[in-house]
């Protein structure tokens, strides 16, 4: 039978397993697993270097996951299964993953700068300075670079190579050949100084060091290394600041009696209370009580619902009217909040993984370097029988094309980017977000808090003169967004309200200066108002009807407003070629009148209208499957998943934390101009980053060649290679020029 996903018969069904995988340095490490895995048979994996995860679809008659972690492991890879979903108590992350790869850095650096000033300022040579560079780069060659020694290594083993062994070849052969000239050539002795000739000479290089090479490349590689195992830490912060939403403690009802207990302890059926602005415990059905809930955390939807008994609520909904009684129907692993954590998770692994440049590059990059160094001892050994001018010209073709520029080549770029990005409003995750932004042709939008503001305003008053006032007067004393919606309208100096009542269903009523006002319900409209009532339902608004003295005399009006700049940023978006579509859990009316409010066309598709969390998650996939490369901008639990599953997530930072961690570009201004911003900018980023890979590249052509042919000593190869470090480093601080599309 032929092994390989060819093998799995569509009609078995398949287990899924997602494993965790730690030792992958580069995309090739990660391509190198999903071939082992897909090898086995009945298996098939998809294996994602950003995550450090692997999700694999197997049957379990032929395989299983013993066999799945052996493979990984034989690979030289560490893979286990995760631990359990805990949904009652997150448990502590470790307070900083990144503390050994940073001290490992900041020791490596502060060792390595006397060492670079010595070896480059020939005025700081003292007599025996040699020594001392000796004992301050011997750490950092070793100590300070063994993640690439080990990473090169283990891919030795296993026949393959990546940057990481031409990076340890680099720095052995920069340090056993400053070693080999100290102990056993004239660099040892006292008084020695650097040469500074330019050309190689014929029995030259035996009084030379390159301990700066040695030194100085670990360092700028490390700092790259940091950097981007600082952007990866937060793939797994989606799921915990998810789970974090939810209550930790619930009123529960025991023999009448409220006993507060943590969220661990409750069990389906048990009867909790939940008092206005609180949020509900978990999933259940409403037994006692009424009142306003605000699903706007897991639904999208911006005007709270109305619950009494018999309706069903959700946990982490914020309970913003009166008093509930709730008796919980599904707890833990299975309530809707759980189930979101999961779908972030799915979406998260489901990424294909991140090819670098650099990486699939090195594949032919390295074993040529190599090879062209071998062929470079040979041919002097052959022509010239020089033993030390052979030695030297093969250590300057490894030192000339040691890859310190392309180290620098994401990491500076990144810097400088996500630096005025902040400055913008713009907060970019990691280099491996900004490949997505180049290829992007579809923006989905949501609406509540991202196109629109979120928060209800009155936007029209009818009927009587008094209407505003005498509504705000009554409603001043409910928690309603409504309510409050009127009251600001209204403005100060109201009057005073007797006799406050809320009636579910039949709105709020009071007494105001001697009139019995009745505000919201189901209250009969006069023919000269109906129009009012019912255009604003056409236009997803909501009508509040106010009467008085057994009469209706009024209506307000209130919606969710939009957004002043949205209407403009989306004009923009159109303009860096990208489809707008407005996606929302909304119903479709307001949808509808909010996608004209800003431009959009509900009948040209670009209004998707009354989805759930998951069924944004379908949408998202739906448009890939028919080969879209998807973008989303959104702010709410409800946006997450979504924004995981999308190949670029714009979260909104006005949103909710489980939103932000889930996206992989965080909005900080409240606006969809930031959103045209950040798509501009990290487009410019990446443009920056190749051209740095070209230069970086470019230079290795030029230049390993001429260290072959003996133009160039290790140390005048070690100038080069700072040089082009320098132009990587000035190439990217161009991006400090960039600037909003709004100035």
């Amino acid at each position: 039978m032929t092994a390989g996903p060819e093998a799995v018969r569509p009609e078995v069904p398949l287990d899924e397993v997602r494993l965790d995988i730690a030792g992958m340095t580069c995309a090739s490490c990660a391509n190198r697993i999903e071939r082992k895995l897909n090898k086995l048979d009945g298996v098939q994996a998809s294996v994602n270097y950003a995550t450090e995860a692997a999700t694999v679809r197997f049957d379990p008659a032929r395989v299983g996951t013993d066999r799945l972690l052996a493979t990984v492991e034989a690979a030289g890879y560490v893979a286990t299964l995760p631990a359990p979903p805990q949904v009652e108590e997150v448990p502590d992350q470790a307070p900083d993953p990144e503390a050994g790869l940073r001290q490992r850095l900041l020791v490596s650096a502060v060792l390595a700068l006397p060492v670079l000033l010595l070896s480059m300022v020939p005025a700081l040579q003292f007599e025996n300075w040699q020594w001392l560079a000796l004992t301050l780069a011997s750490p950092v060659a070793v100590w300070g670079a063994w993640p690439f020694h080990r990473a090169a290594v283990v891919n030795a083993r296993h026949g393959a190579s990546t940057m990481d062994t031409l990076v340890s070849i680099g720095i052995a052969a920069a340090y056993l050949w400053s070693l080999w000239a100290l102990f056993l050539g004239d660099a040892g002795m006292s008084g020695m100084t650097m040469s500074s000739t330019l050309l190689p000479e014929q029995g030259g290089g035996a009084d030379e060091l390159y301990l700066e090479v040695a030194a100085a490349v670990p360092v700028f590689l490390l700092a790259g290394r940091y950097a981007e195992a600082r952007a990866k830490r937060r793939s797994g912060a989606a799921v915990r600041a998810l789970l974090e939403l939810g209550a930790k403690d619930a009123a529960v009802l025991r023999g009448g009696v409220e006993v507060w207990v943590p969220i661990s302890d409750l069990a389906v059926g048990d009867r909790f209370v939940v008092r206005p602005g609180e949020k509900v415990a978990t999933d259940g059905v409403v037994v006692g009580g009424s009142s306003a809930v605000d699903l706007s955390m897991i639904t999208g939807e911006s005007v709270p619902v109305e619950v009494a008994v018999g309706d069903r609520v959700t946990g982490a909904t914020v309970n913003v009217g009166g008093r509930l009684v709730v008796e919980a129907t599904r707890v833990g692993a299975e309530t809707t909040l759980a189930q979101l954590g999961r779908l972030v998770t799915q979406a998260q692994s489901g990424k294909a993984p991140v090819q670098r440049l650099a990486d699939r590059v090195s594949a032919v990059f390295v074993p040529v370097v190599l090879l062209i160094a071998v062929g470079t001892l040979v041919a002097w050994l052959l022509v010239t029988g020089d033993v030390t001018a052979a030695f030297t010209a093969a250590v300057a073709v490894l030192v000339i094309a040691c890859p310190c520029a392309l180290g620098l080549a994401t990491p500076t770029a990144l810097l400088v980017g996500t630096g005025r990005g902040a400055q913008l409003g713009v907060l970019i995750k990691g280099p491996e977000v900004l490949e997505s932004t180049r290829t992007v042709d579809t923006v989905l939008l949501d609406k509540t808090g991202t196109v629109t503001t979120g928060g209800m305003s009155v936007v029209e008053v009818a009927g009587d003169p008094a209407t505003l006032r005498l509504a705000a007067a009554v409603e001043a004393g409910s928690e309603h967004p409504i309510a409050r919606a009127i009251v600001v309208a209204a403005g100060s100096g109201l009057p005073e309200v007797v006799g406050f009542a809320n009636r579910p269903g039949l709105g709020v009523t009071g007494t105001v200066e001697g009139h019995a006002v009745v505000v919201g319900g189901d209250q009969p409209l006069p023919e000269r108002l109906a129009p009012v009532a019912e255009a604003a339902e056409a236009a997803g608004r909501t009508a509040v009807p106010v009467g008085w003295d057994g009469e209706v005399r009024g209506v307000v009006v209130v919606a969710d407003t939009v957004k002043p700049t949205s209407a403009a940023a989306i004009e923009r978006l159109r303009g860096l070629g990208l489809t707008p579509v407005l996606l929302t859990g909304d119903n479709p009316g307001a949808a509808r009148a909010v996608a004209r409010s800003v431009g959009l066309d509900p009948d040209r598709g670009e209004v998707v209208a009354g989805v759930l969390p998951a069924g944004k998650v379908d949408v998202v996939r739906d448009l890939q499957t028919r080969g879209r490369v998807v973008a989303m901008v959104g702010d709410g639990v409800n946006d997450a998943p979504a924004l995981a599953q999308a190949d670029l997530g714009l979260a909104m930072g006005s949103g909710t934390d489980v939103a932000i961690e889930a996206g992989d570009l965080t909005l900080v201004r409240p606006d969809l101009d930031a959103a045209v911003d950040a798509i501009r900018l990290s487009r410019r980023t990446l443009a920056v980053i190749k051209g740095n890979l070209f230069w970086a590249f470019a230079y290795n052509v030029a230049l390993v060649p001429l260290a072959a042919l003996g133009f160039l000593n290790p140390l005048l190869a070690g100038l080069a290679m700072a040089a082009s470090s320098v132009l990587v480093v000035t190439n990217s601080l161009r991006l400090r020029r960039f600037r909003s599309a709004t100035a």
